[in-house]
C-alpha cells in the first residue's frame, strides 16, 4: 500500500505500494533519508525547494515548474509508473508563469493533488473537480496564500476524499490553529512527522 508522509509546511513525501519514492516541495521537518526516484517542486521559492535534503537514487529525477510550463502550456510526463500532470497554481504572490500543482496518480490509481502555493483558481472548479481525486493538499497561512476559509471551500469545490491543510504558517512546520479553521468537509489534519495509508477510490465525486 502507498503511504505519505507529511513533514511539515508543504513538504511531504509519498512511498508507492511498488516502493517508488516521491518528494514534494522539500524544505521542513525529516524523513529525507529514504531515496528519491523523483522530486518535484511546484515553484522556486526557497520554502519549497531544498533538494540537497533528499538522498537520491542515481536515476533521481527533479521535475521543477519550469519543465512543465512551457510557453503557458502545462505539460504531462510518465516517471516509471507514475503520471505526474503539471495543473495552474496562482495568486498575487506567487506568477501564474512561474507556478505549478501537481496531479500525482500513482501505480496503484491513487490520485493527488499537490497544489503547491495558490489561491482560489478556476481550474479547480472546471477540471479538478472532475478528476475523482483521493487527496487534496491545499495551502491555507492567510498571507501569502489563501487562508483557511478560502482553502476549505477550494477543498469542497474540488471533491477530493480526503483534503489536507499544509503551509500554515510562514516559518513554522505547523499551525494547529491554523488547521483547525480549514472547516472542509473532507478535512484530514496530519501533524508533521506523521505517515498515512494511502487509499484510493474513495472521491465523493
Amino acid at each position: 500500500m502507498s503511504k505519505l508522509l507529511y513533514q511539515g509546511h508543504s513538504s511531504y513525501r509519498i512511498r508507492t505500494a511498488g516502493d517508488f519514492v516521491i518528494y514534494v516541495d522539500p524544505y521542513a521537518g525529516k524523513g529525507y533519508n529514504v531515496p528519491a526516484d523523483l522530486i518535484l517542486v511546484t515553484h522556486e521559492h526557497y520554502d519549497h525547494t531544498a533538494v540537497n535534503l533528499v538522498t537520491k537514487k542515481n536515476v533521481c529525477r527533479i521535475i521543477r515548474a519550469r519543465n512543465v510550463l512551457v510557453n503557458g502550456e502545462y505539460k504531462t510526463v510518465t516517471v516509471g509508473k507514475i503520471k505526474i500532470q503539471a495543473v495552474p497554481a496562482y495568486n498575487a504572490h506567487h506568477n501564474r508563469a512561474e507556478c505549478v500543482g501537481f496531479v500525482i496518480t500513482l501505480e496503484d490509481g491513487v490520485k493527488i493533488y499537490a497544489s503547491g502555493d495558490t489561491s482560489y483558481t478556476d481550474y479547480m472548479k472546471d477540471s479538478l473537480s472532475t478528476m475523482k481525486l483521493d487527496y487534496a493538499l491545499l495551502p491555507c497561512d492567510g498571507i501569502f496564500n489563501m487562508d483557511a476559509a478560502e482553502a476549505a471551500r477550494c477543498a469542497d469545490i474540488i471533491g477530493a476524499a480526503h483534503a489536507i491543510p499544509v503551509h500554515t504558517k510562514p516559518g513554522e512546520l505547523f499551525d494547529n490553529k491554523v488547521a483547525a479553521q480549514f472547516s472542509a468537509k473532507n478535512r484530514l489534519i496530519l501533524q508533521p512527522g506523521e505517515e498515512i495509508a494511502l487509499e484510493s477510490g474513495s472521491s465523493k465525486n
